[in-house]
């Protein structure tokens, strides 16, 4: 049975006839079925009076717990974000700024690579509106969503909110109605869901909660906890490596050395030297606060997903790497350093303070790159992380003049300064080359251009990768390079390391994850072919297979071939008579890339996925619409308008259930193999291989 005969004869068959048992089984059998279409997130909605003609739409989500629905704010490159549709706007009125959200988290998803942004417990979302027609009577709201737990499930909203009677153009008069008209507008919205649970969960964008994450107590604003440590590590990391800069590395002697002779005392020496450690750190973290404070620690992070912060960004980075590279030397005016100095003349409190003002100022022709990209990237990160990663940074920079200051014998092991120190500068130069490519990339997934496509971005870090590994073994030199006879020891192991690394990038060009670098470039699908440059990202899979592909067929995961559409792979399966294995999945569903990632290349179940079944991927989030011809309503009045529609219509009408990842195995007529667990989501590796050997097992 195909999948339109299935539609015209589902439910067909009478059971008059059957005996009272076998009906309350059958009732039985139908509820628990219908039990299993889940709806953890439960809406509200109303409009309330502003000024003039303006008014302000909210809209309230309770959340079952352990559940996450994802905020519009999550960034692209990992799950897609909440997206609110205005269907009658035009022409009826006008959006204020964008939709406000209230209380959310913010975690780091491990196999994104981003920092996604959800809600936990409860969703609250205002949008304000301006009202140009006086003859409106309601504002029709489209809400695509997806919560997400060890599954996932898609959800369309859909609110119509009345604008009260006492509307006016004029003045918006209040919209504290009566308890019955209060139970009208949000009664609604508590409908709607009812209807819409069904059907129109395909019309939302996929997004899946980080593993591991359980409802926690909401906090006033995003806070990526863990990203936050990584910013303060990354950040200290860096003030060292600014620390080996020529412009730092002389200074640490003569000023521990100030310090130490030129006070009284050594415990006042001391004193002072801390201070200046703390006045150094001060400086940095105020500069820290001042980019925070001009763009908004929420706003930050909405930026990270703008092409044109992107853009900017790759070429404020591009321009630092030139300058570390020796091309010219980026420096503030002198006259800020020759003020900064006068002032430190002046001794006390005030002139330590100007004493390490003019540290900051002269060291900025290398301080400065670096600091910018760790600007650049805390502010795509968005919250206080600028200030987290100027704090690291200076605690890093600020340490050494104080602990020297404290134990001034220490200076005699410090190495002397030399052309090494140059050698710090390039190497930095070379890394922040690498991550200007990281912003280009952004800007170009956002865009969908395949301009900067996987291929293309690991070659250029090959590229670059190699370049660096020549510079440190000797074979290039630089503009500020010392003449080089021999390299140290350090420098040839630093060389090895390198080389590693630019080995370990090649098999990305064929296909390999590249899981050390994996929040860097483009995702797999993203890509001139997602079996790499060569054309297979597994040895197993032929140039044969590659190019006799029956017609509807591609190969997906792990070289396994794969149908998009039910109907070609029914037809494709009848012909070679071998059962089907349906995958109800997403574009973005965690958990599905974690089954195919982890279970899905086991060496006893990939062989059977192979070669013994044929895969059907359905994505219940694609939004390409379907042709005039195959749209349809449904019974309970819903629009399958799209091709994610249609797939999930199917997976609820035909397995009562509306989660992602979903594995079912049938037989040529579309009757389940597997008795024990019909259908399966995400589980072990041994138990899918015991339901696919059950369920291949009954098909023979």
């Amino acid at each position: 049975m195909n999948f339109n005969q299935y539609h015209q004869t589902i439910m067909s068959k009478s059971i008059w006839n059957k005996t009272i048992v076998f009906l309350l089984f059958f009732i039985f059998a139908f509820a628990k079925g219908n039990a299993q279409i889940l709806e953890p997130v439960k809406w509200t909605s109303k409009i309330e009076k502003k000024s003039g003609n303006n008014a302000v739409l909210i809209f309230d989500g309770t959340i079952e717990k352990d559940w996450h629905m994802y905020s519009q704010f999550t960034p692209d490159g990992g799950p897609l974000a909440l997206e609110i549709t205005f269907k009658n706007q035009k022409g009826n009125f006008e959006l204020v700024g964008k939709a406000k959200e209230g209380k959310t988290r913010t975690a780091f998803n491990d196999v994104f690579g981003v920092n996604e942004t959800f809600f936990e417990g409860k969703a609250h979302i205002e949008q304000e509106i301006k009202i140009i027609n006086p003859n409106l009577k309601t504002v029709d709201v489209d809400f695509d969503f997806q919560v997400c737990k060890e599954v996932c499930i898609n959800s369309n909203k859909k609110f119509s909110i009345a604008i009260p009677s006492t509307f006016k153009m004029d003045a918006i008069a209040s919209v504290t109605e009566s308890k019955k008209d209060e139970t009208k507008v949000e009664g609604l919205a508590v409908d709607t869901v009812a209807k819409s649970a069904a059907v129109d969960t395909t019309k939302a964008e996929v997004h899946t909660a980080p593993a591991g994450i359980s409802a926690q107590e909401e906090i006033p604003a995003p806070t990526p906890t863990r990203s936050l440590w990584s910013i303060f590590f990354v950040a200290f990391i860096s003030g060292f490596a600014a620390l080996l800069t020529p412009c730092v590395f002389p200074m640490i002697p003569m000023t521990v050395s100030f310090f130490t002779k030129q006070s009284k005392s050594r415990a006042k020496g001391i004193r002072n030297a801390i201070f200046y450690g703390f006045s150094i750190i001060a400086i940095y973290v105020i500069l820290g606060l001042i980019v925070t404070k001009v763009f908004g620690a929420d706003a930050l992070n909405a930026l990270s997903t703008d092409v044109w912060f992107n853009l900017i960004f790759f070429v404020i980075l591009i321009i630092f790497a030139t300058s570390f590279l020796g091309a010219f030397e980026i420096m503030l005016p002198n006259s800020w350093a020759n003020k900064a100095d006068q002032q430190a003349d002046r001794g006390g409190i005030i002139g330590i303070l100007f004493m390490a003002l003019a540290l900051a100022i002269v060291s900025f022709s290398c301080t400065g790159p670096i600091v910018g990209t760790l600007l650049v990237e805390a502010a795509s990160n968005g919250g206080i992380a600028p200030i987290i990663g100027m704090l690291g940074f200076s605690l890093a920079l600020a340490l050494p003049f104080m602990l020297f200051a404290m134990f001034p014998g220490w200076l005699n092991s410090l190495p002397k300064s030399g052309g090494w120190l140059n050698t710090v500068k390039v190497v930095l130069g070379f890394l922040e080359l690498a991550l200007a490519f990281k912003f280009l990339s952004n800007a170009d997934l956002v865009l969908q251009l395949h301009f900067l496509e996987r291929e293309v971005f690991i070659a250029i870090w090959i590229a670059i990768f190699a370049a660096l590994t020549l510079y440190l073994f000797g074979k290039i030199t630089l503009p500020h390079d010392s003449p080089l006879h021999h390299i140290s020891v350090g420098r040839l192991y630093l060389g090895l390391l390198t080389l590693v690394f630019t080995v370990y990038l090649i098999p990305g060009l064929w296909g390999a994850p590249l899981k050390l670098i994996s929040a860097f470039p483009p995702p797999p699908q993203y890509s001139e072919s997602p079996f790499g440059v060569g054309g297979s990202a597994n040895s197993n899979v032929s140039a044969e297979s590659i190019k006799g592909l029956p017609d509807g067929a591609e190969l997906g995961p792990h070289g396994i071939m794969v149908f998009h559409d039910y109907e070609d792979g029914l037809a494709y399966a009848k012909s070679i008579n071998k059962p089907i294995m349906l995958d109800f999945t997403g574009y973005a569903c965690v958990n599905c890339r974690k089954m195919e990632n982890n279970v899905w290349s086991e060496p006893t179940i990939l062989p059977i996925l192979k070669n013994e079944v044929v895969l059907i991927s359905l994505y219940v989030d694609d939004k390409r619409e379907l042709p005039v011809e195959e749209q349809f309503v449904t019974k309970s009045g819903d629009k399958i308008i799209t091709v994610g529609d249609k797939w999930t219509d199917f997976m609820i009408s035909k397995y009562k259930t509306n989660t992602q990842p979903l594995y079912i195995i049938t037989d040529l007529e579309g009757k389940n193999l597997n008795s024990s667990k019909p259908t399966i989501s995400y589980v072990s590796a041994d138990e899918y291989l015991h339901w696919l050997k059950e369920g291949i097992g009954n098909f023979k």
